[in-house]
């Protein structure tokens, strides 16, 4: 691994224990989180229920009715964890999915994107085009189901969030906020600036699997008018 060991694995709860390589945001540390990660994948593990990676770190939950399992987990995490940083990069590495995600930019769907614009000093257009140019990674998702947290926002376009949240923010609204971007899976409340809308349904429990996105994935934001979200809203819906 490119960054040094984690200096700490603490315990969450009886039953999961976290893997802390940051407390802030580092683009080269969410890699390795995301190839430690894969390397456990890999190893499959029967007593490890969910393997979640976060932003700065890596979640290892317990299958406590398991029969393999340790009788003392937290140890044979840490031994795991450590086999698995000393693998070469690459193992149990897999080429990350490229998603297209249709973006509708236009007013309606975009409240803030005017201030945004006023913010930056840009274009409503040059706003769109800088956003819909870059290609992100998703770095986790996370705070409700289906919710993906982006990196590679172009750094032209950073602003703060806003200084009031609101309580209802529709779902498949394209966020930005510092350094990230965002895609809200179903209508909940947020702080962050709304400068679009997908179509896209980001999370549903019946569908395998039930998150859009996941860790790892390419996004690439297509931008698309009012009637293609009309158009797509109804074939997705179906």
């Amino acid at each position: 691994m490119s960054k040094p060991l984690p200096h700490a694995i603490l315990p969450l709860g009886d039953s999961a224990v976290y893997v802390e390589f940051s407390e802030v945001l580092d683009l080269e540390v969410n890699e390795a989180v995301q190839q430690l990660a894969a390397a456990v994948r890999a190893q499959e593990i029967g007593w490890l229920r969910d393997i979640v990676p976060a932003l700065g770190g890596l979640a290892l939950h317990f299958d406590s009715e398991h029969p393999e399992l340790p009788a003392a987990p937290l140890d044979a995490a840490r031994q795991l964890v450590d086999q698995c940083l000393r693998q070469p990069e690459s193992a149990g590495e897999v080429a990350p999915r490229v998603v297209e995600i249709p973006v509708c930019y236009e007013l309606e769907f975009a409240p803030d994107l005017e201030d945004v614009a006023r913010q930056l000093g840009l274009s409503c257009d040059e706003v769109v085009r800088r956003h819909s140019g870059a290609e992100y990674r998703v770095l986790m998702v996370g705070f409700v189901p289906g919710h993906p947290y982006l990196g590679g926002l172009d750094t032209s376009l950073m602003v703060p969030r806003r200084s009031t949240p609101r309580a209802r923010v529709a779902a498949g609204s394209i966020s930005i906020a510092n350094a990230q971007s965002s895609i809200y899976p179903f209508e909940i409340p947020g702080g962050w600036n709304l400068i679009g809308r997908t179509p896209m349904i980001m999370f549903d429990a019946g569908r395998e699997p039930c998150c859009l996105l996941a860790p790892r994935d390419r996004v690439r934001f297509a931008p698309i008018s009012a009637a293609e979200f009309a158009r797509m809203q109804k074939m997705v819906a179906r």
